[in-house]
């Protein structure tokens, strides 16, 4: 740790360095080095470079690791809301400086997750700090949106990643589990009745590759290609949908672990789009520096 001994000074405090931060946040969340990496697209032994500079800058032990698990340390749990408010504050003072250079229109597209979250709060935010910059959204399920963005028809998309596609930043990963109205369980010896998104959907290949995998007999009770539509139909009991932990829509709940429905694993959220100096970059920069507050914007699973 260097100080500056300058007589009559205090010592200088350490600087924790933004990308010193990101690899902590990427690993915390990952719960993973190996995972938090390829999120970065660093190598492993970078981040954890990153993670033992920020634990010597800091005087303390961030990250618990043993062969099972990695996970924070009080000390690294009380960083984490730290590191990501600076983040947030860098990205802002950027896109407040750059403001006067942006101008012309921005074609995004979104995808369905995002209808009850923060999104539509980052979008105004962005589009009030840069007036010149006309905002086009576009909101549909992941596969579309890539289909609009490979067509020249969206110029950035915020969407699940599909599989075997490696373009785009990770926003963040989380796992994808089954929704429904709470206190819904499966009825022993029928069909599990389920909710989906019509193809082509990332969610609905999961969950049906899920329900294959653990042999387990399922039905289509309801198909709808908008998450309002499935939230009613999860709402009226109809079934099961599959959905980001940490996006559920109002008024439902996650199903038990001891309901039997089989796990469907991480789901990554990636920002796709031009670098350099179009406007749609800075609103990549905005909306990843805004991840946290976009996926937990005060939704309560089960609440209203």
């Amino acid at each position: 740790m260097i100080y500056d001994n300058h007589a009559g000074q205090a010592p200088a405090r350490p600087r924790f360095e933004p990308v010193l931060l990101r690899s902590f946040i990427a690993v915390v969340e990952a719960r993973s080095f190996t995972r938090a990496a390829r999120h970065l697209g660093l190598r492993q032994s970078t981040v954890s470079q990153h993670v033992a500079r920020l634990e010597a800058l800091a005087g303390r032990r961030l990250i618990a690791r043993d062969t099972h698990r990695v996970s924070p340390t009080p000390d690294g749990d009380a960083l984490l809301d730290f590191a990501r408010r600076l983040l947030e504050a860098e990205a802002r003072i950027d896109a407040y400086f750059a403001a006067s250079a942006l101008r012309g229109r921005i074609r995004i597209g979104a995808s369905e997750d995002f209808v009850f979250s923060a999104l539509p709060e980052v979008l105004a935010d962005f589009a009030g700090r840069h007036p010149e910059v006309d905002l086009e959204l576009t909101v549909g399920l992941s596969q579309t949106l890539y289909a609009g963005f490979d067509a020249g028809e969206l110029d950035l998309i915020f969407a699940k990643r599909r599989a075997g596609d490696r373009r785009g930043r990770v926003a963040w990963a989380e796992e994808l589990v089954w929704i429904a109205r709470p206190g819904k369980r499966p009825v022993a010896g029928q069909p599990v009745p389920l909710v989906l998104y019509p193809p082509p959907s990332v969610t609905r290949e999961r969950a049906l590759e899920a329900m294959d995998r653990a042999h387990l007999p399922w039905r289509i009770a309801c198909s709808s290609g908008s998450l309002s539509g499935l939230r009613a139909a999860a709402l009226a009991g109809l079934g099961f949908a599959a959905h980001a932990a940490r996006l559920i829509p109002p008024g439902l709940a996650p199903v038990p672990p001891d309901a039997g429905l089989p796990l469907l694993g991480l789901t990554e959220f990636v920002v796709i789009g031009p670098e350099g100096r179009h406007p749609a970059a800075a609103l990549a920069e905005a909306l990843l520096s805004a991840s946290d507050r976009i996926r937990s914007a005060g939704i309560t699973p089960g609440g209203g």
